[in-house]
């Protein structure tokens, strides 16, 4: 519970561990699958080098503890976890626009829905590492 001992966590109305797990492996699939996403090259290579799997745990237990549930996420904080993405606004708005799809597409009350994209949007600041079309000059990606 929350301050309010009558007032349930976001993780708890989300449904606690399963029922984050099952949207976060919507969602992951769905962001593995976004072309407009992959179109950022830094994004494509962490999609092609790291497991899947993997992406899903760290992404469920980040959301977990984001939420109010138990304190599992063993990964870095968002800014150094995308240090060296060169994410642009575009980028993060077509994440935020494909985790607002699919809380919607799973059936993620309206209000629970608004609550954790309102944590997404708490991040943009640290997720933003570079400038609009920076990742579309030459990559670093080949040396």
């Amino acid at each position: 519970m929350t301050e309010s001992a009558q007032t349930p966590s976001l993780y708890e109305r989300l449904g606690g561990t399963m029922g984050i797990a099952a949207v976060m492996d919507v969602l992951t699939d769905r962001l593995y699958g976004n072309v407009s996403a992959n179109r950022n090259p830094y994004v494509q290579k962490l999609h092609e080098t790291n497991s899947r799997a993997g992406f899903k745990f760290m992404v469920t237990a980040w959301s977990i503890q984001e939420t109010g549930g138990p304190k599992c996420y063993p990964g870095r904080d968002m800014r150094e976890a995308h240090a060296d993405m060169v994410a642009t606004e575009e980028d993060f708005d077509i994440v935020a626009l494909e985790i607002a799809a699919t809380l919607s597409y799973c059936g993620v009350p309206q209000q629970e829905a608004k609550e954790y994209l309102d944590i997404i949007e708490s991040y943009r600041h640290d997720v933003l590492t570079a400038s609009a079309g920076k990742h579309l000059a030459a990559s670093p990606l080949s040396a």
